[in-house]
């Protein structure tokens, strides 16, 4: 009777001094890309190509759009250039000014960055005819 008891109360106590699992969980490991990393020129080259498709439709414009100012940056005036003779190949007013509106929406804080945007489209504007927020009174509402 007495080793009984002592076999079990001997076991009790190893069932309550065991209080992390019989097992290992795995680490977390992170898993990166292995891809090659996209530098600047490549990216504007991409951009640029996407808007210069000539079968480009009004959906692919506001998709690709919604797509490049949801990057944290904003974009450089050759893509908004091909962005704009898009809307002009579509006949999109409506969606010149929304990309002129973006930019500057995107430009933040940053004072500097919309009037120089501006100053380098604004060969672009003049040949399709676009004008800007300010000019049409927009910017004020």
């Amino acid at each position: 009777m007495f080793s009984a008891v002592v076999r079990l109360s001997a076991s009790g106590v190893r069932a309550l001094a065991r209080t992390r699992p019989g097992y290992t969980a795995p680490l977390a490991c992170r898993c990166y890309s292995h891809a090659k990393a996209e530098t600047d020129e490549e990216f504007d080259a991409r951009w640029v190509t996407y808007f210069s498709k000539p079968d480009i439709d009004a959906w692919e414009l506001r998709k690709g759009m919604n797509t490049l100012i949801g990057y944290d940056l904003v974009p450089e005036p050759k893509i908004l250039d091909s962005a704009l003779r898009a809307c002009r190949r579509l006949n999109d007013l409506a969606s010149a000014i929304r990309i002129l509106e973006a930019v500057k929406d995107k430009s933040g804080p940053h004072k500097e960055i919309y009037p120089y945007v501006i100053q380098e489209l604004q060969p672009t504007l003049k040949e399709l005819g676009i004008s800007t927020p300010e000019e049409l009174g927009i910017d004020k509402v």
